[in-house]
């Protein structure tokens, strides 16, 4: 059996000011028209029934869950009293999980990535699920094959093949690597063994909790009793206990750690979603390359995005600008600026 982890507790901060700590990029339809985490749910809903998804986020956000993903049960909100990176939320989220489904796998996914090639994700989702039926104590990431230098992600070395099967051949993780620099990324992409890190892992959910037991203890015994108390009970003792636990990603503390992490080198369309030129990317444009999204005109002008929904934006003349449109100010940025939009934040 296999259940679903969506993480949805980021503050998005980059896309400022269209997300905003009430309302992060998360829940916003930054691609199409949809949301990112409706999206999420979307693209696993076809092979994990609603009931065996489950959301993680922050207190602040429950309603706007349950406003966007009006299907999803109650119980299948996990709720994290404050945002301490992805070990605690995973480990929170595997005990919640075990509660109604003991023997269970679980896949973790980000509530803001683009896959375009669903179908296939979903086919290496299922081959990863079968992996781990043989074996129990095995870790697999889905590592997206690269098509440029990129400086903004991690990597994933990968070196003997584990199993042959059809096109999803499964390999043992040599190591993880931090975001290099334009030089090292340029030898990962000639070297043909470096996969981008995607940050979507399978498990078994008693394995993850044994491997944060092991190499994040203080994690584990902070909040190891969330499965024994009774229903009633369990948020306030998340509450309780949670700000004991670890604050360090997943990928520290266990992932650069455990001895059977393998990885499946993936084509599926992913991207991260998290600047601006990643939505520039993949958003419609008319003929002089323009993004216009909302209310608005661009005449003999050229490589410009307008995101606005209320008064009419008219752009005459005008290269490389953005313009978004939130409830009380109209921004008007030259495009060189976009990517370090929130360092504006506290003095506009």
């Amino acid at each position: 059996m296999l259940c679903a982890l969506i993480m949805a507790g980021g503050k998005g901060t980059r896309f400022w000011p269209l997300s905003t700590e009430e309302k992060p990029k998360q829940f916003l339809n930054l691609i199409g028209k949809d949301t990112m985490i409706q999206m999420t749910v979307n693209r696993i809903k076809p092979i994990i029934p609603i009931e065996r998804i489950f959301v993680c986020t922050g207190q602040k956000y429950v309603n706007l869950v349950k406003e966007q993903l009006p299907e999803l049960p109650e119980k299948n909100i996990i709720v994290e009293p404050d945002g301490r990176n992805t070990t605690p939320c995973i480990a929170l989220s595997a005990f919640v999980i075990r509660r109604y489904y003991k023997d269970a796998n679980m896949i973790v996914l980000p509530s803001d990535h683009l896959i375009k090639d669903e179908d296939k994700f979903r086919d290496i989702v299922q081959r990863a699920n079968d992996f781990l039926g043989n074996n129990e104590e095995a870790i697999v990431t889905l590592g997206m094959k690269p098509d440029r230098p990129e400086t903004g992600y991690g990597y994933i070395k990968y070196t003997n093949i584990a199993e042959e099967k059809n096109e999803f051949n499964i390999f043992k993780v040599d190591k993880f690597v931090e975001k290099p620099n334009e030089e090292k990324a340029k030898k990962y992409l000639e070297d043909g063994s470096y996969l981008w890190n995607g940050g979507m892992f399978l498990w078994k959910i008693s394995n993850i909790i044994n491997e944060i037991k092991k190499y994040s203890p203080e994690t584990y015994e902070a909040i190891h009793e969330i499965e024994v108390v009774k229903e009633e009970l369990l948020q306030d003792l998340i509450n309780d206990k949670y700000h004991k636990t670890e604050s360090i990603s997943i990928d520290y503390s266990v992932l650069e750690k455990s001895t059977n992490v393998y990885v499946i080198p993936t084509e599926i369309g992913w991207d991260d979603i998290g600047t601006w030129k990643a939505v520039e990317r993949y958003k419609e444009k008319d003929i002089n390359d323009n993004i216009i999204y909302g209310n608005a005109r661009v005449i003999e002008s050229k490589c410009n995005i307008a995101i606005n929904s209320c008064k009419r934006v008219v752009m005459i003349g005008i290269d490389d600008v953005m313009t978004l449109e939130t409830e009380d100010s109209i921004y008007i940025v030259n495009k060189e600026y976009m990517e370090n939009l929130r360092d504006y934040q506290n003095i506009v």
